[in-house]
């Protein structure tokens, strides 16, 4: 059987030519050896009618044997010849000749260097969408956290709203000068502590 894969062929037809021919092959040899069960059967028949002939099964079967042996060597050496005609003049699609889905091939050559081009650029392109990846998964990421901040900072400003309210129910005309006048305060009360603080340490080293 031939090792050529004749993988055009297969494209075309839907199998490969050695494909096919060993299924004629395999039909075959199944093929004789029924026709040889058949003829033993017949044979082994007719020497009932015939007791004086000294002839057994055994040696019927012997003979049924051989003379199939005989047979798949006659037919092993026809169908090496049959399957070279076949594959270099039946089953082959000739070097010169297109299949119909390649016939692009005649306006459009496509050799070894632009594929090499190709691919080249191909992989050019995946680098790049993998940065581009990575850069929209690095926003996505900056903007979750903006979304975030910005929670946080409506929940501040609606807390000082909040608070803003409560001056007002209280009294406070402006909420935002009281506030910066109680930072002050506390700084001032900050300072008058450090002061006590460090005079106290004083008077304890007398």
């Amino acid at each position: 059987m031939s090792v050529d894969p004749m993988a055009y062929e297969a494209q075309f037809f839907g199998f490969t030519p050695q494909t096919c021919l060993l299924r004629i092959y395999i039909a075959f040899q199944d093929h004789l050896f029924e026709v040889m069960q058949a003829v033993e059967q017949v044979i082994l028949k007719k020497l009932e009618g015939m007791p004086d002939l000294e002839i057994s099964p055994v040696q019927v079967r012997k003979c049924t044997e051989k003379f199939l042996c005989f047979m798949k060597g006659r037919f092993d050496n026809l169908f090496g010849k049959m399957e070279l005609l076949i594959l270099q003049s039946v089953l082959q699609i000739p070097p010169n000749i297109l299949l119909p889905e390649d016939k692009c091939q005649e306006t459009h050559p496509f050799s070894e260097e632009k594929f090499q081009l190709l691919r080249k650029e191909i992989e050019e392109l995946q680098e790049k969408y993998k940065v581009e990846l990575c850069t929209e998964q690095a926003l996505l990421a900056e903007l979750e956290e903006q979304k975030t901040v910005k929670a946080r900072l409506r929940e501040t400003l609606t807390f000082f709203d909040e608070l803003e309210n409560i001056g007002r129910d209280h009294g406070t005309s402006n909420f935002r000068e009281s506030l910066v006048s109680l930072v002050q305060n506390c700084r001032k009360f900050q300072n008058i502590r450090d002061k006590v603080e460090k005079q106290s340490k004083r008077l304890e080293t007398r």
